[in-house]
């Protein structure tokens, strides 16, 4: 008898699974009383592609939603098994990929990471926006090196951004991945834009790496306050 782990790991299944996710995140944005803060952050963050935008893992499935029909996007997404099903989502609703991710260690090159890195420099280079987790993998809450290297070499700005409903299920893993339900309350959070100067020694990247950290906590702080009716907002739809 086929099991559950050996239909999923067929990669016309994991398509399938990942179409109908991202169908899914379509009705529940479509069905979901958004409030930008700040208001017209996402035009004016539009107008500066090509950008880096960066969430945190698990708070991530929302965000593609934010991206304006006439701006080119390329999402980071890892090699994993699971990878493959995030991967079809997200082209099923628009958007290009590169898979890689990066490592613990001083090994780049592990699970494509070297790949990964080069290609979204030279995606940025070519005038597409790339979207990415923050986290250090496996590591909930804590920013990488990776991506403030990514913003030193293209030369474009880091913009942090969170993306909550209130009707929500906070699943008990890593990186307490939320599932947004529909007929909701929600919020975006953009916080400012971080540039990393090419010239910039390590000292300069920890401070830029801090910053992604603390923003993208006060970005999601401030989404859950809003999407939760503990602040006041200005709402869209």
């Amino acid at each position: 008898m086929l099991s559950l782990r050996r239909l999923t790991s067929s990669y016309r299944m994991q398509r399938v699974i990942g179409a109908v996710a991202a169908e899914y995140l379509r009705f529940v944005w479509l069905t979901t009383r958004v409030t930008v803060e700040p208001p017209g952050a996402i035009e004016r963050i539009a107008a500066q592609v090509p950008i880096i935008l960066a969430m945190w893992h698990g708070q991530h499935f929302l965000t593609p939603f934010l991206r304006p029909k006439n701006v080119s996007a390329t999402v980071l997404i890892s090699r994993h098994r699971d990878g493959e099903m995030n991967a079809a989502a997200v082209e099923w609703l628009g958007n290009d990929t590169i898979r890689g991710s990066g490592s613990h260690g001083p090994d780049i090159g592990r699970k494509g990471g070297l790949f990964a890195f080069n290609a979204s420099v030279r995606a940025l280079e070519e005038g597409h926006s790339v979207v990415l987790t923050a986290d250090v993998p496996k590591v909930a809450r804590v920013a990488g090196l990776g991506i403030v290297k990514i913003a030193q070499m293209s030369g474009r700005p880091i913009y942090p951004v969170a993306v909550t409903t209130r009707r929500r299920i906070v699943l008990q893993n890593w990186d307490r991945s939320t599932v947004n339900l529909p007929f909701s309350r929600g919020a975006v959070v953009a916080g400012g834009a971080i540039h990393v100067p090419r010239d910039a020694d390590d000292e300069t990247l920890e401070l830029a790496r801090r910053a992604v950290e603390e923003e993208l906590n006060a970005a999601n702080t401030r989404a859950c306050e809003i999407a939760d009716g503990t602040a006041e907002g200005e709402s869209r739809g």
